[in-house]
């Protein structure tokens, strides 16, 4: 299965799509749902429940790691009729946001369906979070201040 998402050389295409999963808002995953024409039966294994984790930081991005603080995170565990597992993390409160990423990467695990939900649904998404992320930073740079020095003549 070859991946439209733009993987970097040490992420997976699972890992890209789970990362595009959480991240993607809610009401665009579940209009992803609504527009399948065949929705897979599914159980759910662990029911979306919301708890907390750690989360970590670096100085300047390098240096040595500290704990920054906690983070309310949504968790679920889908079993498709076929076996398949699909696993959903998003951060916040939204059960059915987790419970779609879940469903979405189950379904994503299997052949028949795989590729027309990258299509239709994964790779639009990370494209539009893409944008969102170059505008963000275009934003920032334009409001970056450039120090120079002049050099006095002697």
């Amino acid at each position: 299965m070859s991946s439209p998402l733009p993987a970097s050389p040490d992420q997976t295409p699972r890992q890209s799509w789970m990362a595009t999963l959480a991240r993607m808002p809610a009401d665009r995953l579940e209009a992803g749902w609504q527009a399948l024409a065949d929705r897979p039966g599914y159980e759910m294994l662990r029911r979306p429940e919301i708890g907390m984790v750690m989360v970590r930081g670096r100085s300047g991005g390098t240096g040595p790691q500290f704990n920054l603080g906690e983070m309310t995170v949504t968790r679920c565990v889908v079993q498709l009729d076929s076996g398949t597992l699909g696993y959903g993390y998003v951060a916040g409160r939204d059960r059915r946001h987790a419970e779609l990423a879940a469903l979405f990467d189950a379904m994503l695990q299997e052949p028949a369906s795989s590729d027309a939900i990258l299509r239709a649904v994964i790779a639009p998404a990370a494209a539009s979070l893409a944008d969102a992320a170059r505008d963000t930073r275009e934003k920032a740079a334009a409001t970056k201040v450039r120090f120079f020095t002049m050099v006095r003549g002697e």
